[in-house]
Formats: C-alpha cells, structure tokens, sequence
C-alpha cells in the first residue's frame, strides 16, 4: 500500500489515534515528577492536547477531571464537580439569558440600523460604524451571534453602494485573464451569502442597475479593485471589532470570567476586580484598541482618504446616497419601538447600571445596604433576568378585565424559558467549570508552585516586559487553540510566575486574559473569524496581514492600558495584602519540595 493511502487513512482516524496514543505517551510524567505534581500535570497536558486538537468535544474535555482527578488521588469529587457550577458561571448565564431576550425582540438590530445611519455611508465611516456597532453588541451578545447578525446588514450595504459582487469581481479582471478563464471553464466565482441576507435587508424602489458607463476600461477595472478592497475591509472589521468589544465587560467573553474565577479561587480576600471595575478599566483600552485597528484597516483596504472631509458629487456619491437611503428606509421598516423592545432597553440599562454600581471601588455602592460579601454581580444578573421570565411583552390594559368581547389568550412574557434554553451554550457553561476545577487542582495539588519555580528565570525580565511577552505569547498561541482553553491553561501558571518574582498578581493576569481574545490572524482562530472567512471573498493571506498587524497594536494597547490607568485603579506597583493568607503554606511545600527534589 502506498505511503500517500497510509497517510490518508491516518488522517482520518487522527482523533481517535489521538486519544488511545496520548495516555500512554505522557505516562513518563506520573514517574518523572513528584506525586501529587505528576498526576495533575498529566492530566492538564492530556486536558491542553484534547483542546487543542479538539480529539474530543470541548465539552467533554472540560468533564475530565470529574473523572481522573478523583480516580488519580488529587483532587475528590466533592471539590471538583461544585466547581462546574459557582457564582462566576451563575454571571456568565444571566448576560447569555439578557443577550437572548435582546435577540428574540431584534433590538440589536434596531441599534446596529441606528448607529449606522448617524456615522454616514463614506466608507471609512462605515467601517467605523460598523465596528462601533459590532464592538458594543459584542459586549452584551456573544462575538459569534454578533458577527452573524452584522455580516448581512454589511453585505446588504455593500451590494447597494457597489452593486453585485460577481459583476464587481468580473469587472477587476482584465480581459486577457476574462477570456482565458471562459476558454478554460473555469466557474466564476461566487459570494457564498449567509442565510437569509436578501430577507434580512432589502431594497425597495432602488434602481441599482448600471447606468452607461463612459469611462475607460483600465479606469473601470482601477476603481472595482478599489471597491473590492473596500468590501473586505467591511467584512474582516467585524469579527475582529466583535473580538475586541467582548473584552470590555466580564461577561463579554469566556476568559474574563476565568479571571474572576481564578482570582477567587487563590485569592478570596481580593475584591478589586468586579463587573463595575473590570469595565471601567477596559472599556477605555476596547476604546483604544477599536480606534487604532480602525485607522489600520481603514487605511489598508482604501477607507482613509480626502473623501472623509469633502463631498464630490460623482459616481461614489451617487452609490453612497443609495446606501444611506437604504439604511433609511430599513430602520423606518421597524417602525416606532414597541412595548416589547421598550422594556427590554429598560431592563438592559437596569442590568448594566446595577452590576456597574454595586461596588464601583471609586464611590460607596448600592451593596452596603446588605451584609457585606452576601450580595455579588451573579446575585444581580439572576434578579433582572428572573423578570423577563413572567414581565409581559404585551401593554397591559385595565380595558381588558371589563371587555368581554376582548381575546382571552394567555399573555406572552418577554423570555421563555424554550428560548433561553435554545440561546444559552451550555458547552461553554462546562468548559468555565472544567477550567475552574482544572485551576483548583493545580493550587491544591502544588503543580502551579512547581511550574511557577520553574520559571524563575524569568524574574530578570521587567516586569513591564513581561507583560508584553505574556499578552503576545496568549495571542499567538490562541490563534490555534480555544481563547477560554488557552486562559484556563496557563492562567494558574501566570499566577504562580507572578508571586515569584513579586509581583502584583493581576499585573500579569489581566494581560494574559484580554490577550487571548486578541486572536486575528487565521480563520480558524475564532468563531467569528471563521463566518467572515466563509462569505467566500476574504482569503487567508488578507486575515494574516491584517491580524499581524493587529495583534502588535493589541499588545501596545494592553501595555499602555496596564502601564497607565491600570496601575492607579489597581495599584499595581505595589505587592497586595490579599495575597498572602492562602498562599504562604502552599509557597513554604512547594520551595520544600522543590529543595527535596533538586
């Protein structure tokens, strides 16, 4: 049998090869290291390579250690299995429940229409739009959900300003390349649309036929490229604004509220990071972040120009006064704000505004009414979201309980349970827990103290410099591996790192975690990525570019944030009390055990 046949049937039983193969591979660390150690690291390196690999569902792999760390004699289950459901994830569940019931009632249209009428059709403002637009519904909505709800409103934009994407793409072609590719057979090649984009957004009464074209052919075929460029640029912002926007609230994306478990879990007396405090240090750095990657892929894909700041009254005027007519005309479709959509604002602001000013740190907060520590941001998400469960989407009337002509049907709620239940990722509620039991065994079993002595070397680096380090080693190994896989990998190693080069533990913890939502460069980096890519126009080496250069300004955001308001929100620069009453044991076993085994 030929070696190219082998290698095809290798390929496709890889997953299984690799989960029979991986166990008895990494059986040398049970043996090489001390016990306790031994075992829980080759479970997280079994855990990182499933992940990794994705051999097994996400899901399933955050469910090992129910399985190994009590059979292995690390961790017993009545410490592992409470860990897939603590306050953190109780959180994560009441922003996914808000996010659907904005969903059911299309509220996050009516502000994505909105946003985008106010910033104009020019191109670069567009794109500003729609990454604004994509940045703030990310930190509410899911990074996919809202990439998947964008990419249609953007195509429907584009198709009004530059007419058909296959015209367009035929007209860059020269008419050499044309003729070849006809004479060849070659299939012309298409805009693979996302469902229900001609449904989402139409246009009515628009004539966008073209018109008698009186320039030249190299003229045509200059301004298409032009446009083609422009139409990436509209379709490779939006995953990465959506990325960058879920990093500006706790319950944007899953690292962050890895974080908050983490830092819990090791450090119970540190209350300095919460809904209110995390937001009002990186809604300024998502800020930063959102304006730099703007100007870059602006200028990169042919935004940023005189347009901007004068108005021509030529053939881009003409198409930019359909696209605004459109938008127009789309968002009068919606009609006035109903009932429904004006209670779910009311309760998104009540949300929002309560988990900002329970404990905002820089003012008295709404929670010294209560016993203190009784009342945390899960409490406060649960309550508003319970509401929407029996809230009626209909105006109640008085009228109605005198009427007896009056229909009798059962009024609607805002939510029902059957949509939250369909909106909600549980695989993603598991992952949380799987990190967290992860996390607790690598404190409890002393493999965070082991790895983190084994970095001392580390400790001649600034700390300042380690912080870039860390933020782009995460983004870069993210490009290949789950963000909340990654943060649940290494976070407990971070922390470990931190104590022992003396350093402020969330110095290095908040980098590492918004670093793993920096990931830009591939396809297959993020869910996000991934819808983009397979609208069928953008191309690997256009994320490449594009993302390379995003994850350098990503890592100067982070450095700059970290190195400026960071250090006074958090006092950074010095070494926190809440660090030492749970760790001094474990740091006293871990040095003995290290001096035993060197």
């Amino acid at each position: 049998m030929k070696i190219s046949v082998v290698s095809k049937k290798l390929w496709c039983v890889r997953k299984q090869l690799i989960i029979l193969l991986a166990p008895v591979v990494f059986l040398p660390l049970l043996f090489s290291l001390p016990e306790k150690e031994g075992k829980c690291l080759y479970v997280v390196v079994l855990m990182a390579l499933f992940w990794c690999s994705e051999a097994l569902p996400l899901a399933v792999t955050a469910m090992l250690p129910v399985c190994l760390f009590p059979t292995l004699g690390i961790l017993p289950a009545k410490i592992v299995c409470p860990q897939y459901f603590i306050e953190t994830n109780f959180l994560f569940l009441s922003g996914l429940v808000m996010a659907s019931s904005i969903e059911e009632w299309g509220l996050h249209r009516r502000i994505a229409l909105k946003v985008l009428s106010i910033v104009g059709v020019k191109p670069a403002w567009l794109i500003l739009g729609m990454m604004v637009t994509s940045s703030f519904l990310s930190m509410w909505l899911s990074n996919t959900a809202t990439t998947a709800m964008m990419l249609p409103i953007a195509n429907a934009i584009l198709e009004s300003l530059f007419g058909d994407l296959e015209t367009l793409k035929r007209k860059c072609k020269s008419p050499e390349e044309y003729d070849s590719a006809a004479i060849n057979g070659q299939p012309s090649v298409k805009l693979h649309s996302l469902p229900s984009e001609k449904q989402i957004l139409s246009v009515e009464g628009t004539d966008v036929t073209e018109l008698t074209d009186l320039r030249t052919t190299e003229e045509i075929r200059s301004e298409s490229e032009y446009q083609l460029k422009v139409w990436k640029g509209f379709l490779i912002c939006i995953p990465y604004a959506a990325s960058i926007g879920g990093t500006a609230t706790l319950t944007g994306t899953a690292p962050n509220l890895i974080l908050i478990g983490q830092l819990k879990s090791y450090f119970p007396d540190c209350d300095l990071i919460n809904f209110g405090s995390w937001f009002a240090f990186a809604f300024p750095l998502m800020l930063v972040f959102l304006v730099l990657g703007w100007l870059w892929i602006a200028f990169l894909y042919g935004g940023l120009n005189t347009r901007l700041c004068f108005k021509r009254n030529d053939e881009r005027a003409q198409a930019e006064d359909r696209a605004r007519a459109m938008m127009e005309e789309d968002y009068r479709k919606l009609g006035p704000i109903n009932f429904a959509e004006g209670a779910i604002s009311f309760f998104f602001v009540l949300f929002a505004v309560l988990l900002f000013t329970r404990d905002p740190k820089f003012v008295t907060g709404w929670s010294v009414f209560f016993k203190k520590g009784y009342v945390s941001d899960a409490v406060t998400g649960v309550i508003i979201v319970s509401i929407l469960f029996f809230f009626p989407s209909q105006k109640p009337s008085l009228r109605w309980w005198f009427d007896p002509q009056a229909s009798n049907t059962p009024y609607v709620p805002l939510l029902s349970w059957k949509k939250a239940q369909d909106s909600v990722p549980w695989n993603i509620i598991l992952l949380l827990g799987g990190g967290f039991a992860m996390a607790k065994a690598c404190e409890e079993s002393g493999l965070a103290a082991w790895l983190g002595g084994h970095l001392q070397p580390l400790a001649e680096v600034p700390p300042a410099a380690a912080v870039m380090l860390i933020t782009a080693f995460l983004a870069c190994f993210t490009e290949f591996a789950s963000n909340t896989a990654t943060i649940i990998i290494f976070l407990p190693v971070i922390i470990e790192l931190a104590l022992r080069v003396s350093v402020n533990p969330l110095y290095f913890m908040i980098p590492a975690t918004v670093g793993c939502s920096y990931a830009f460069m591939l396809p297959v980096s993020t869910p996000p990525n991934s819808i983009a890519f397979a609208s069928g126009h953008l191309m690997v080496k256009d994320m490449v570019r594009t993302g390379f250069v995003m994850n350098i300004l990503g890592i100067l955001s982070v450095s700059l944030a970290m190195n400026t308001w960071g250090v006074a929100m958090f006092d950074l620069n010095s070494y926190p009390d809440w660090v030492h009453p749970t760790n001094t044991s474990a740091h006293i076993s871990s040095l003995q055990s290290l001096n035993t085994t060197h």
